[in-house]
């Protein structure tokens, strides 16, 4: 795959233009886009950038992390507290993604989104309220292992870290997860499946693998 190196801000601007040309595949009057990475790439900071550049083009956008469906931690740490295989199949909460988020998102729904569901911290429902998006709205999904359950991203992208960045920017205390990315790796191969492809081993200088089509 042929790499090109590019700034953030134009990324999130390139991202933007392209999406805000997007329709959705059901012909839903909203969208969906995911942004799909390991926390140390750190997908938050690239989907509010995107956001922010959709706003600027007069799109209502809600960006949603997949930190917020998590899993109650009697669930996620049935089999330990640092169990890879746990954390790659039964921390996030795919059924609640689909049911909350994109599931108002199909042609016919409702269009109310709710951004948040499960509080890891205090390990209790958020009761963040509903969040109702109006026709032509976006909604910007980010997070880990994402690309393995057919959400219906009208694009998608994956900031990839090689092993050796992925090990070096991730945590000590959560380099436990390090094999379930090996696995997601292995299993799904999120740079083949993703639109876009963007190489982040250096948070400063990325490089991406342009827009689809």
């Amino acid at each position: 795959m042929r790499l090109e190196a590019i700034t953030w801000e134009r990324l999130a601007d390139e991202l933007a233009r392209h999406a805000d040309g997007l329709s959705a595949p059901d012909g839903a009057p909203w969208l969906a886009l995911g942004i799909d990475g390991a926390p140390a790439a750190r997908t938050g900071g690239l989907a509010e950038r995107v956001a922010e550049e959709l706003r600027l083009r007069g799109r209502a956008v809600l960006v949603v992390s997949t930190e917020g469906f998590l899993r109650p931690a009697s669930l996620r740490f049935e089999y330990g507290k640092e169990d890879p295989d746990s954390y790659a199949d039964s921390w996030f909460d795919t059924g609640a993604l689909w049911r909350e988020v994109f599931g108002p998102l199909e042609a016919g729904g409702s269009g109310r989104v709710l951004p948040d569901l499960w509080d890891p911290a205090t390990d209790r429902a958020t009761r963040t309220p509903y969040h109702p998006l109006p026709e032509g709205g976006v909604v910007l999904v980010h997070g880990p292992l994402l690309l393995g359950h057919w959400f219906p991203f009208a694009l998608s992208v994956h900031l990839r870290l090689s092993p050796g960045a992925l090990r070096r920017r991730t945590e000590e205390p959560e380099r436990w997860t390090l094999p379930a990315f090996a696995r997601y790796e292995d299993e799904v191969g999120p740079a083949e499946r993703a639109d876009v492809v963007v190489r982040a081993d250096d948070p400063g200088h990325p490089a991406w693998s342009g827009l689809p089509g």
